[in-house]
């Protein structure tokens, strides 16, 4: 998770990530985050993210993230 909470600070070190339950809702990640933590993630990991699992809801929490991270292969 401390990879995954670096590299959000990385695109938005004036964000909470540790105390925010919905990064989506409160407005901390639009879709150009998105495609650039997509990026770092895939960097991070050695994985590769489906474009079908590009989905808001699928990085709304740092557990939606690592569990995105898990379904491409990653270990987090």
């Amino acid at each position: 998770m401390e990879k995954i909470v670096e590299i959000l600070k990385e695109i938005r070190p004036e964000c909470d990530w540790e105390n925010t339950d919905d990064f989506i809702a409160n407005g901390m990640l639009d879709s150009f985050d998105i495609i650039v933590l997509v990026t770092e993630l895939e960097s991070a990991y050695p994985i590769s993210i489906d474009g079908s699992d590009i989905l808001a809801e699928n990085f709304s929490s740092l557990e939606s993230i690592a569990d995105l991270v898990r379904k491409s292969g990653g270990i987090v």
